[in-house]
């Protein structure tokens, strides 16, 4: 059974900082990529930020320079460190992963999300 756990979330001052975390299992998480997304209230789910098997990292423009992903694969857990918070980074963000599985079945994994509130 796969899943995906995130915490971190909550309240916190505009210009701030929060670290999110996303516990994976039941995937084969070294060869697996991982993605953060997050909905705003009224919004489409927006992708922030990608990192694959080979650690290599991608970020939406609006999170750049602000935002960093991570992927400790002894723990299995991927971390999203975001500074500089502004009230348009609210939002339910959500850990993502197409696998595989132990089984070698790649699918749409995803994780209950956690709430970020910034206040300005």
């Amino acid at each position: 059974q796969v899943q995906l756990v995130e915490s971190g979330g909550g309240l916190v001052q505009a210009g701030g900082s929060l670290r999110l975390s996303c516990a994976v299992s039941g995937i084969r998480f070294k060869i697996s990529a991982v993605y953060w997304y997050r909905q705003a209230p009224g919004k489409q789910r927006e992708l922030v930020a990608t990192i694959n098997s080979g650690l290599v990292t991608n970020y939406a423009d609006s999170v750049k320079g602000r935002f960093t992903i991570s992927k400790d694969d002894a723990r299995n857990m991927v971390f999203l460190q975001m500074h500089g918070l502004n009230a348009e980074d609210t939002a339910v963000y959500y850990c993502y992963s197409p696998g595989p599985t132990q089984s070698w079945t790649y699918g749409d994994y995803w994780g209950q999300g956690t709430q970020v509130t910034v206040s300005s």
